[in-house]
């Protein structure tokens, strides 16, 4: 509850040795065939796009630039989902790394909404990679966890 401010049930926490093997089981779950996929950010931390490799699956890339300060840029979002059920893929999960790794960026609550929405209407798990929370480099946006902001939403 201390980060949050959002009460916690201890029978919903699952401990792992580290957010790696934590990544890898949820991936294993999720990456059954070369027909599934998970949209995935570029640039991201290497993990997600090797164990979508090792697994055989789809790799959804999409992608985020400076020219939006690194928010997430939604149209660019639905393209990288489009683009994979064209192919046949099953997108199965979204994976949004908030502070961004490598960039240290923050999304902001009106960006958070809109992926959690867009999940929401997708069908798909939101997959929020939360471990660097405290490697923000800017003091304009402070760090608000996406379990948060979709408390707040209901």
């Amino acid at each position: 509850k201390n980060r949050d401010s959002v009460k916690v049930n201890p029978n919903d926490i699952f401990l792992t040795s580290g957010a790696s093997e934590a990544v890898e089981m949820l991936m294993r779950v999720l990456i059954r065939s070369n027909n599934d996929a998970v949209l995935t950010p570029i640039p991201q931390y290497p993990l997600y796009s090797a164990l979508t490799t090792v697994l055989d699956g789809y790799f959804a890339g999409y992608y985020m630039g400076d020219e939006t300060k690194w928010e997430l840029n939604m149209a660019e979002v639905k393209k990288a989902l489009f683009d994979a059920r064209n192919l046949g893929k099953t997108v199965r999960a979204m994976v949004v790394i908030n502070p961004g790794n490598p960039t240290g960026s923050v999304l902001s609550i009106e960006n958070m909404k809109e992926i959690i929405n867009f999940c929401v209407e997708e069908k798909l798990l939101l997959l929020a990679d939360e471990v660097y929370q405290r490697n923000i480099y800017t003091g304009k946006s402070p760090f608000i966890s996406f379990r948060r902001v979709a408390n707040q939403m209901g």
